[in-house]
């Protein structure tokens, strides 16, 4: 295949779209926000994110490279099909259950990111080691993110996909430095735009070239391949279960998400984006289907592609930038495959915005340098986004498949950050204690299960496991579930008994290393002056700093005490002299 100039040109001019769109973001922004609170305003876009942007901005979080890429690439293999194809499904009920439990109480708190609950009830040290299931978890999405681009420029203009996905990294990465949660809402009105009428102009042409069967027959009889529409079996139910469980709950707690939420200007409208995304995830999945579709109904001798096909020649994960150069004319490809490259470029920021503002803020200001100034707290986003974007860019080289890389950053989100967010905003009483060990409980159990996407070999096996072409141990138990579960229990129970030792008197105060329970006062708990600075956020409605004041066992669970400590500072300031 030659070297295609138009599809550079195409590249190039969505491209320079969308960062003319991150620029003008950046300007606005610089010119909105005060030069005290700049750090704030990258990372939450001073809380006045409309309803219309904020929609579109929450449903691209989702809907970018790996989302369209992945999900035509899990209907188009046999053996799975559209059964399999579970990230629709699966995001846009975690974009309602978001929504409907956990957008608003995130929002009414003022909480600046995901982390500020847990470093206000934990404390800051495990604040610190939820940061890290978390950076990798945008890491890996971020990762899938530039293995779909680098994939999509490749059969644009013939590169090769190690050095695509470099080149493109490197533009996202240095795009996100231009500005802030903005750019990256702006930029994704244009990308949602660019998604939605790139795919759906292609997909008719795609449908009615001579060498595509009709998909309706071939979604139920085998033709060129098994059925698109797929099967589950009784042995992968509950494999399938797992990863359903894992899309649904996993797709929560992500810093990505709590972003859009926490920018909204209202706690309702937090919650009226969630649906509104959950709705748009689910329309922008059609196109993508049907690409998948139209993949596997395609007889590839009788195209330009050739022989063999694209899963014999284990390109399965580029069939939607196949079936676009190669089964629509010219002039639709180039458009559609321009469209969509500029469109999951746009997406790699949001990620690495994400993982850059958790670790400014909720490592580097809150936990080591609480008198850092607002500029020196921009320098370390910036700093920063282009350590993280070197880090994405490495795995995406490293990975083999973009639905892999979807499963690997959801696991270690769904399994240790999800249980603990649940404790944190729902169960009274937990602790660090609790919440140190069911961390530790549930990354065992991950870990000790195996994970053949990176050839870890498990050393639990469950009921179940076999062992695939390739001599690695799958596990069909749901193992991942068990996990979370695991964590979730062992935080509750944990947390309870040690507030019973210590209010009992069974065990000392001064064993009482971590702060957790009987201390009066500790500066390990960030207060609220801390974690809320913004004039647009009533401090009252926060809830209580140290709910850990209390003498006595029955009190435990209140937090009365802990507003008096907080808000009186006339009385705490005696207690203080004495």
């Amino acid at each position: 295949m030659a070297f295609h100039v138009a599809g550079l040109v195409a590249i190039i001019v969505f491209y320079l779209a969308i960062l003319a769109v991150g620029i003008w973001a950046a300007w606005k922004t610089k010119n909105t926000s005060s030069e005290g609170d700049r750090s704030e305003a990258i990372i939450v876009g001073g809380r006045d994110i409309g309803l219309l942007v904020g929609g579109f901005t929450m449903t691209a979080t989702w809907v970018g490279g790996g989302y369209i890429n992945g999900t035509a690439e899990a209907v188009y293999v046999p053996g799975y099909g559209l059964a399999w194809a579970q990230a629709p499904i699966g995001y846009s009920l975690s974009l309602i259950l978001g929504g409907l439990f956990f957008a608003k109480p995130m929002r009414s708190k003022g909480y600046v990111t995901m982390l500020d609950p847990f470093q206000q009830i934990y404390g800051k040290r495990m604040g610190g080691l939820l940061f890290i299931p978390a950076l990798m978890g945008e890491m890996f999405w971020a990762a899938a993110i530039f293995s779909a681009l680098g994939a999509t420029i490749s059969v644009i203009i013939d590169m090769n996909v190690n050095i695509s996905v470099v080149i493109s990294a490197l533009i996202a990465t240095m795009y996100t430095l231009v500005g802030g949660l903005y750019s990256v809402a702006y930029t994704d009105v244009v990308q949602l735009f660019c998604i939605f009428l790139g795919l759906w102009i292609s997909v008719p042409f795609a449908l009615s070239h001579p060498a595509v069967t009709d998909i309706g027959l071939t979604a139920v009889h085998h033709v060129y391949q098994a059925p698109w529409l797929g099967s589950i079996s009784s042995l992968d139910i509950y494999t399938w279960l797992d990863n359903f469980f894992l899309l649904t709950l996993g797709g929560i707690p992500w810093q990505a998400y709590f972003q859009r939420v926490l920018s909204s200007s209202s706690a309702t409208y937090a919650q009226v984006l969630s649906f509104l995304a959950a709705f748009g995830c689910l329309v922008m999945a059609i196109p993508a289907v049907l690409i998948g579709a139209i993949g596997a109904s395609t007889a590839w001798n009788q195209t330009e592609y050739g022989v063999p096909d694209p899963k014999s020649k284990k390109e399965a994960d580029m069939i939607l930038p196949i079936v676009l150069q190669y089964l629509c004319p010219v002039y639709i490809s180039l458009f559609g495959l321009g469209a969509v490259s500029a469109a999951v470029m746009s997406s790699a920021d949001s990620s690495i915005l994400s993982a850059s503002s958790m670790f400014a803020r909720n490592i580097y200001q809150l936990s080591f340098r609480q008198n850092a100034s607002d500029r020196e707290i921009v320098w370390v986003m910036r700093i920063t986004v282009l350590l993280f974007g070197a880090s994405a860019t490495a795995m995406a080289l490293l990975a083999s498949s973009v639905y892999g890389l979807w499963y690997l950053s959801s696991d270690l989100v769904y399994i240790i950050i999800f249980p603990q967010l649940l404790c944190v905003l729902f169960i009274k009483g937990t602790n660090t204690y609790g919440a140190i060990a069911g961390y530790l409980f549930g990354l065992v159990l991950r870990i000790t299960g195996g994970e053949p996407y990176l050839y870890l070999q498990p050393l639990i096996f469950y009921p179940g496991w076999y062992q695939d072409d390739n001599n690695l141990y799958v596990q069909r138990f749901p193992f991942k579930t068990l996990a979370m579960l695991t964590s979730f229990f062992t935080n509750v129970t944990v947390s309870y008994l040690a507030k019973y030792l210590f209010e009992s008197g069974t065990l000392p105060p001064k064993l009482d290393f971590l702060d957790a329970v009987v201390a009066r006062y500790s500066r390990e708990h960030m207060d609220k002056a801390t974690l809320v600075k913004s004039d647009n956020i009533v401090l009252n409605e926060l809830a209580p700093v140290n709910p850990r004041h209390s003498q006595t066992l029955s009190s435990t669970f209140t937090n009365k005490e802990a507003f008096n400590y907080v808000d009186s500072s006339p009385e705490l300031s005696n207690t203080e002299d004495n």
